[in-house]
């Protein structure tokens, strides 16, 4: 999911000049790695001022250590190793960003959490702020690995060669990393279908809108964040066929004052509500400050810009947490590619807005009533890209190994994606 910052940070840089000129854990902190880049440390240091977001007990090291309170007889692990009674199951995490950050990295901490309160005799450690050059997150997690950790779960796609690599120096240690596509006999990857509540973003936007034209802050032109504008464009588009999604890129995942800077942006041009995928809630305090409506991301992001939230596409780590763990100490954990959604309880739209009119509620329950029971699909056809070309005919649909690749924008979205 998440790729190199310095890289996206100057791109971002570069990206937005032309866009303006074109556009209208009980946490026992321990030592901090001394890998954290500069930039990084900037980044979280200027999102810190500028958005206000929820700092608040938020390690400022970098690296802490919690641990479940109980205690349970000992298990034989698949990886070979024997849990003794009374022995601690140490589980590592790797974030990208700040525990505070409001939203990617605060949502797999909320997990972190929850794994420590549902899954007895469990030591959990994170590192936060890791960069995702090969060198320094290679280095983070071959720590992790040689400190006792049974378990790394290592939460950003840019992760994956360095997880791929450390993963053969260590056989026993199982480790996971997230929206990557790359597994090994002890390394698995998970991703959720975060593409279904967008769809139902969309279908708020489509009837909320005046102006007929839809922002989208987008991070980085990958499948993921691709899939995701598709989605939200089909959501809109469901109900308000000449209703268009505006697309701006900023080729960061954390950096408020880029992201706001692309929000107005959206909203100079028209835009009357914006739609994001970010790691902070810059696009929503932008919109709140223009008096517009926006959605938030990965976590709920409604404290942030009360007035503009309508809701906010979440996710629910710690339910895949709990249960990959349980495996692991069960000693029945296997490789594989987990892709899980509204039918597994991975996914789902916050409550919206009290400025949602009741029939537009509807719509939406009625949707993600079908989403759960596996009566509607998102990428069913007939689905046009951008050209009038059918791209998904009636009858048929996306495979995840379509979904997982998506690398073309559909009919509605006014924007091009960067090679």
């Amino acid at each position: 999911m998440r790729n190199s910052k310095k890289a996206g940070l100057l791109a971002g840089i570069l990206l937005l000049v032309t866009l303006l000129l074109a556009a209208c854990g009980d946490s026992t902190a321990t030592t901090a790695p001394a890998t954290t880049s500069a930039a990084t440390t900037a980044a979280k240091t200027t999102a810190a001022a500028t958005t206000g977001a929820a700092t608040t007990g938020a390690s400022t090291t970098g690296v802490a250590t919690t641990t479940a309170g109980a205690t349970t007889a000992g298990a034989t692990t698949a990886a070979g190793t024997t849990a003794a009674s009374g022995t601690k199951f140490k589980v590592a995490f790797v974030y990208v960003g700040p525990v505070g950050d409001g939203g990617w990295t605060y949502a797999h901490d909320q997990g972190r959490k929850y794994l420590e309160q549902n899954v007895p005799n469990v030591e959990t450690t994170f590192i936060e702020n890791v960069p995702e050059n090969p060198a320094d997150a290679e280095r983070v997690i071959t720590d992790l690995a040689q400190k006792g950790n049974k378990m790394i779960f290592t939460t950003s796609f840019g992760y994956m060669d360095p997880t791929i690599n450390v993963a053969k120096k260590f056989p026993n240690v199982y480790f996971e990393h997230a929206t990557g596509y790359k597994t090994a006999e002890n390394v698995a990857t998970y991703q959720v279908r975060q593409y279904q509540p967008r769809y139902l973003a969309g279908i708020v936007a489509g009837k909320l809108t005046k102006t007929n034209l839809i922002g989208y802050v987008a991070a980085y032109p990958i499948p993921e964040v691709i899939g995701g504008i598709d989605a939200f464009t089909l959501g809109v588009r469901s109900v308000n066929p000449t209703a268009k999604v505006k697309v701006v890129w900023t080729n960061t995942w954390y950096d408020p004052a880029i992201e706001k800077t692309a929000a107005k942006s959206l909203l100079d041009a028209g835009c009357d509500i914006l739609g994001q995928h970010q790691d902070t809630p810059s696009t929503l305090q932008a919109a709140q400050e223009a008096g517009k409506y926006a959605f938030g991301n990965d976590s709920i992001m409604e404290s942030y810009a009360p007035k503009a939230h309508l809701a906010s596409p979440y996710w629910n780590w710690g339910i895949y947490y709990v249960d990959r763990v349980k495996a692991a100490i069960a000693g029945t954990w296997k490789s594989g590619e987990y892709f899980g959604g509204y039918k597994e309880g991975v996914v789902d739209l916050s409550p919206l807005n009290t400025v949602v009119p009741d029939d537009v509620k509807k719509l939406v329950e009625d949707k993600k009533a079908a989403l759960k029971a596996g009566t509607f699909e998102v990428y069913a056809g007939p689905i046009k890209d951008q050209k009038g070309a059918v791209k998904v005919a009636e009858g048929a649909k996306l495979t995840d190994a379509d979904i997982l690749a998506l690398n073309y924008f559909f009919e509605g979205v006014d924007g091009t994606i960067p090679s």
